[in-house]
């Protein structure tokens, strides 16, 4: 009988370890490889796909949100004077939101460049400085408030001595904490069901996820990885990619299955684009790469 069970187990953990070398043989498409799209940036940051697969990212010392159009494979200017944007992330309406970093708003950005400043404090004082967004199906939007001192400022400390997780309700009439006790919260990203959120605390080089309420509020806080995030992204089939020393992708259990290796000192953000949401967007130091993707990415 103990051999038996023995041999189950062995079975069983076999299976499991063969499961998970085949999934990291499908995540890229065979003989696909890293392209540099172009590097004549200064920091290349907030990737976040249209409807069309169209990708907008920030280059935050250059003050400007690029676009790369996923049909030719260009990059244009989409706005100057940015607001110091980092974050981007398109709502509901196809508005794309940004965290911008020089006054610590919110910002919602209309097509025709009209700008609407959602949110610049909490209870009277002033955010630390909105880094990642992600809006959930109902349109309630999720960002993390870490703080990082820019030469652009005039303050040298935080009003908010916490680094937290807000949400914005879907009226923006309500915004909340939602997540504290963190060090240096940043990369976000939610399930598409909406019932689960991913927080990357890169000060403490950990990621958590967290059950999603009816309400909007977090619950069952719970270690995903030890390891933080500078940005993050998710696939149809539930794997999560992070950021930092080149893109790491972990499947829904915390289980790390590959690392995509970027010849850069820091690789800062990831989404997907092009038209099937099967191109992955890296943005990496002055630089922004694309990789040809089995999975793809998730839209509402």
């Amino acid at each position: 009988m103990k051999f038996y069970n023995r041999l189950i187990f062995t079975s069983l953990l076999f299976a499991a370890i063969v499961s998970c070398k085949s999934q990291q043989k499908t995540l890229v498409t065979d003989g696909s490889e890293l392209v540099q799209v172009a590097n004549n940036f200064s920091f290349t940051e907030g990737p976040a796909s249209d409807k069309n697969g169209n990708v907008y990212f920030t280059d935050q010392p250059n003050n400007k949100i690029l676009k790369w159009n996923q049909a030719d494979n260009s990059i244009n200017t989409f706005m100057e004077s940015s607001g110091r944007a980092n974050g981007l992330y398109f709502d509901n309406d196809q508005n794309l939101l940004a965290a911008a970093d020089d006054k610590n708003e919110l910002w919602r950005i209309h097509e025709n460049g009209k700008i609407d400043t959602l949110i610049t404090d909490f209870e009277g004082k002033k955010l630390n400085g909105p880094n990642d967004i992600w809006v959930d199906k109902k349109g309630g939007i999720y960002f993390t408030d870490p703080y990082y001192q820019r030469d652009y400022w005039t303050r040298k400390e935080a009003d908010i001595k916490e680094k937290n997780v807000y949400y914005i309700s879907p009226d923006l009439k309500n915004i909340s904490i939602v997540a504290k006790g963190l060090a240096q919260p940043n990369g976000i990203i939610g399930t598409p069901n909406g019932k689960k959120l991913y927080v990357a605390d890169i000060g403490d080089k950990k990621t958590y996820s967290y059950s999603i309420q009816e309400n909007g509020t977090l619950s069952d806080r719970t270690l995903f990885t030890d390891m933080g995030s500078d940005g993050m992204t998710i696939d149809n089939l539930g794997n999560i990619y992070l950021t930092g020393e080149g893109v790491t992708i972990f499947n829904s259990k915390g289980e790390q299955l590959k690392n995509i290796p970027i010849n850069e000192n820091w690789t800062a953000n990831v989404t997907f684009g092009g038209k099937n949401q099967d191109v992955l967007f890296i943005t990496a130091m002055g630089s922004v790469y694309t990789l040809q993707m089995n999975v793809h990415g998730v839209r509402y």
